[in-house]
Parts: structure tokens; C-alpha cells; sequence
């Protein structure tokens, strides 16, 4: 029987310091604002999904980490400490 997640499980990741970042519906620049996260803001990454490139203070990327139901951020304005995929794809 798989256990479900705790909070201690779930890993937080920095937004850029400074940085108020767009929440888009989708992955990409093309999506609507769903939100704008706060200057300071940590974030849970479920997946993650190929879509517009963004330049932002973490490099150049096309990764875009969903971070709630409909809600997707640049990976360059997340400090993952890398630039490639740090969770799963989203399907």
C-alpha cells in the first residue's frame, strides 16, 4: 500500500530573489496570468513540461515547473540548482 506524501517529503525551491514571477496556466509565455508569486516565494514542483523558452536570472530554458493544478512557472526563475529536468515529466 503506497504511503501517501507528507509535508516533510515535498521539496521547496526558491523563486529568484527580487523576482515577482507570472503563474501561467500552461508552459509557456503564450498562457494566460493565473497569479503573480510574491517577491520571496518558495514553491513544491509536481512536474515538469517542455514549452517557450525563457531567459530569466537561473540561464535560458524551455523547462516549465508546474507547481499546482493549472499553474506553471519558468524554470529560470526557479532555483532548482539545475538546468535540466528535477522531477518528472507531466503527462
Amino acid at each position: 500500500m503506497a504511503m501517501a506524501p507528507t509535508a516533510e517529503a515535498l521539496t521547496y525551491y526558491s523563486v529568484a530573489p527580487g523576482q515577482r514571477v507570472n503563474v501561467r496556466s500552461g508552459p509557456g509565455t503564450n498562457y494566460t496570468v493565473v497569479r503573480v508569486l510574491p517577491v520571496g516565494a518558495k514553491v513544491t514542483i509536481s512536474c515538469q513540461s517542455p514549452g517557450t523558452t525563457v531567459t530569466g536570472p537561473y540561464g535560458t530554458t524551455n523547462v516549465w515547473d508546474n507547481i499546482g493544478n493549472g499553474e506553471y512557472v519558468s524554470d529560470a526563475y526557479v532555483n532548482t540548482g539545475s538546468d535540466g529536468y528535477v522531477r518528472p515529466r507531466c503527462s
